[in-house]
């Protein structure tokens, strides 16, 4: 009988599973990849992100610093700068090992190449039925990405609204020619999809490049990834690969009695930007927290909603204003992001005021402020006050 079962071994299940090993859980984590596995993703993890480890991530796995952000809209651009790194690059297939290597260093056991095919909650544990074997813990944490289906024993399935699709591509260069076209520097282009954006990344000899929309709104995918590639440079034959986004800020139900979500499982992403690394990572540690909680105090199974009020206060509130924004830029994108290259400020705000002080309500506001200047006060009211947030 294990403490803590995880299904998942990205940055969600690994920091859960540090965080429960260094808390002294009996805890199993299984991943149906054989690490190193590759996983779609830009890299791009933010200084939030780097902040909730416990640990300096090594030089030698951060590829680029990124201090910059070229925002493109139609043949215009602005471009940001911060004092501070906004982000750094990293190979998801390197990163991602990295951390997994460091849960399996505080005891936990990891079993990787298994699938977990199904979950049955009985009264005093789960059972958890995998291709290798079956095994029992008091508690299961599902942090097992977008793509997975055991979420939904927690949750109901997303609506189409709900999510977007990525789809991403690498194309090898010289990493002098990249780092002299990206000097650490990312590219950001909106208006190449409805309801999304394109990017291109500077990695350490490639170019991570993708594009991501509302699904519903994608109905040729690779042609719109492969236009983007055409338009900036970079056509050819490359692997395209693609994922699904869940919308950040949206309420779902992210536990069970013995069942908890989270990171992309739970829907934890940034809704206008699709980062979500940051919030995998720290949902993760802020689970096995509360398992922990739980089991080394003999705290009682509604305890568990300890989880769910630590993850609004921690960056709940800033997802919910994610959403927001995304729905003010995405549903208005002439008026939008025209504005937005045409003003600096716009960008620069969003730099310090969203990405350094981790303030999104007190920027949408002054968005708005601006914003009102183009569109009716009525089409503003009905994008920002919808739910229960009067402010």
């Amino acid at each position: 009988m294990y403490d803590l079962i995880i299904v998942g071994g990205g940055p969600s299940g690994a920091s859960a599973g540090r965080t429960a090993g260094k808390r002294g859980l009996l805890t199993l984590l299984i991943e149906k990849e054989s690490f190193p596995r590759y996983k779609p993703c830009g890299g791009a993890l933010s200084s939030y992100g780097l902040s909730c480890l416990d640990f300096k991530l090594p030089e030698s796995i951060i590829e680029r610093n990124i201090p910059k952000v070229r925002a493109y809209f139609r043949d215009r651009f602005v471009e940001g700068m911060n004092d501070n790194n906004l982000a750094v690059l990293v190979s998801r297939k390197v990163f991602d090992n990295f951390l997994l290597e460091k849960a399996r260093k505080t005891g936990i056991e990891v079993h990787t190449g298994e699938e977990v095919l199904d979950l049955t909650e009985k009264e005093d544990c789960v059972e958890v039925r995998t291709t290798d074997n079956t095994y029992l813990g008091r508690f299961v944490l599902i942090s097992e990405g977008s793509g997975g289906a055991l979420k939904y024993k927690v949750r109901p399935r997303d609506k189409k609204t709900e999510h977007r699709l990525g789809l991403v591509s690498e194309i090898p260069d010289d990493d002098n020619v990249i780092s002299n076209r990206f000097p650490g520097t990312i590219d950001i282009h909106f208006g190449v999809t409805q309801g999304g954006y394109g990017w291109i990344f500077p990695h350490a000899g490639y170019y991570s490049a993708g594009i991501v929309g509302t699904a519903q709104h994608l109905e040729h995918p690779k042609k719109v990834l492969m236009d983007f590639l055409k338009e900036n440079g970079l056509s050819g034959e490359f692997p395209v690969h693609s994922h699904i986004i869940p919308k950040g800020g949206i309420k779902r139900k992210i536990l069970n009695s013995r069942l908890l979500l989270s990171g992309d499982a739970a829907g934890f992403v940034d809704a206008f930007t699709g980062e979500g690394i940051s919030y995998a990572i720290r949902s993760g540690q802020l689970a096995a927290e509360s398992v922990a909680d739980l089991v080394m105090y003999s705290l009682k199974l509604s305890s568990l909603k300890a989880y769910e009020s630590g993850c609004r206060q921690e960056f709940g509130n800033y997802l919910a204003s994610s959403l927001k924004l995304e729905k003010i830029m995405y549903r208005f994108p002439e008026t939008s992001f025209k504005l937005a290259v045409n003003n600096r400020e716009i960008l620069d705000k969003y730099l310090d005021e969203v990405v350094t002080n981790r303030n999104y309500k007190d920027y949408v506001r002054w968005l708005l402020l601006n914003f009102c200047l183009a569109e009716p006060v009525s089409r503003i009211k009905s994008l920002t006050l919808e739910g229960n947030d009067k402010d």
